[in-house]
């Protein structure tokens, strides 16, 4: 499905971000004081080295796997008729909780500078037995903020019940939170579970990953899964989610119909991207680097994929950059650019000195000479958000002591909503926005 009215949306969409050029939710007062004890962990990080050789460049190659049209239509033919986005929408029947509603405790996950303009919360009883991941948007799906008619978030969750302790039964499970956007002062959701066609078409399977990264591109919604085994992109169709028909904890056809771990709705993939050196190790340099965080590049020429390696926060080797392009085709909508055989380039790498990468960005200012990289860093009580390029480094800096440690903990992405002008996130129980403009303030 094509997106439609786009010209009379971008108007509303450069209102909306007019109107909130002058409004901040007084949202960090009960954030976590950062201590002196913190002060030194933001080491300069130097600039971005590009990466141009063929030994450094080919392990970020990716080989594409496309399902067949027919196990699809197989699947579709059983369990029913796919919807699109605003069929799930309408079914959104649980409610984020606004800023003010938020508890002292959720409220140290935000930033504290620069500052959260929106701030929403998520339900514990909802999200036990689950760990928040990825956020994605409208404002990736189409330039002017819309899809279709709604304005609508995907928030992706993994299930991390592995003591037992949880009652959600969510382990080796990824879940997506299709949340309602239309009026931003009231988010309402409903949940769709990942899966992968199997036997044919004649049945699905969980995703059964990690989920660390989420881009929803035109049709199409990539995710970043991790199995164990290395990691690899799964692409999803927006327009093929199909409904359940039993309430059950299983996955898959069951007797009397469909199930999908109590989910209404599931999401079978259309197709994935594996890195074709192989398995990869995040603590330990091999050389094929794990799949970490990706988002959407609108600035570049043509819109790509931005993509961070995962490696392990305590160690201190470089860590890599890179970008996908998107394909142009028109019978390709929402697919990485591929050569004949299926194969996917990486259009360009960097190595950066900055460790722990969770959330990547990057975005080109127009008339600006370069992409700047955004990256949020992971780390024990607070993170660090980075901006770097060809020439310099740059982090945000808080408190009396100028500590680098102002931003979320655990933030595993970063996603512009260019027709916002808002970055969006989620730490914990926490989503929340903030303008790009601000983060630029922020760095200097």
């Amino acid at each position: 499905m094509m997106s439609r009215g786009r010209h009379r949306r971008r108007k509303r969409g450069r209102a909306l971000r007019a109107a909130l050029a002058g409004t901040a939710l007084a949202l960090t007062a009960a954030a976590t004081i950062v201590s002196a004890s913190q002060a030194n962990v933001g080491k300069e990080t130097g600039a971005l080295k590009p990466l141009a050789s063929a030994a450094d460049t080919d392990p970020l190659r990716l080989q594409e796997d496309l399902v067949p049209e027919r196990t699809l239509d197989r699947l579709a033919g059983q369990m029913g008729k796919p919807v699109g986005v605003g069929a799930v929408l309408d079914s959104a029947d649980h409610t984020l909780r606004t800023a003010s509603g938020c508890t002292t405790a959720e409220r140290t996950a935000l930033p504290v500078e620069p500052a959260a303009t929106r701030a929403y919360c998520w339900d514990e009883a909802d999200t036990l037995g689950w760990q928040p991941g990825a956020v994605t948007s409208s404002g990736d799906a189409d330039d002017d903020g819309w899809w279709g008619g709604n304005r609508a978030i995907l928030s992706g969750w993994s299930g991390s019940d592995a003591s037992g302790a949880s009652a959600a039964g969510a382990q080796g499970l990824a879940r997506v939170a299709f949340v309602d956007a239309n009026d931003l002062g009231r988010l309402s959701y409903t949940w769709a579970l990942l899966a992968v066609p199997v036997d044919g078409g004649r049945d699905y399977r969980a995703l059964g990953s990690r989920l660390s990264g989420m881009v929803w591109y035109q049709d199409k919604l990539l995710i970043t899964a991790d199995g164990g085994d290395g990691t690899a992109l799964y692409v999803y169709d927006m327009d093929r989610v199909q409904r359940t028909t039993v309430t059950s904890a299983a996955v898959g056809r069951v007797r009397g119909g469909w199930s999908a771990h109590g989910n209404r709705w599931v999401l079978p993939a259309v197709a994935s991207y594996r890195l074709t050196g192989g398995a990869c190790d995040p603590d330990t340099d091999t050389g094929v680097p794990c799949l970490g965080g990706i988002s959407l590049d609108r600035s570049s020429t043509p819109d790509s994929l931005a993509v961070s390696e995962r490696a392990g926060a305590d160690g201190d080797r470089p860590t890599r950059l890179w970008r996908y392009s998107f394909s142009t085709d028109p019978e390709r909508t929402g697919l990485l650019a591929t050569d004949p055989a299926g194969r996917v380039p990486a259009d360009e790498a960097y190595r950066t000195k900055t460790a722990g990468i969770g959330g990547v960005l990057s975005h080109q200012e127009p008339g600006a000479a370069r992409a700047d990289w955004y990256l949020a860093g992971t780390g024990a009580g607070r993170g660090t958000l980075w901006r770097q390029n060809g020439e310099d480094a740059r982090a945000t800096e808080c408190g009396a002591d100028e500590t680098h440690r102002c931003w979320s903990a655990h933030t595993l992405s970063l996603s512009y909503w260019e027709a916002l002008g808002e970055v969006w996130s989620q730490s914990g129980r926490v989503l929340f926005a903030l303008p790009l403009a601000s983060v630029d303030r922020s760095l200097g």
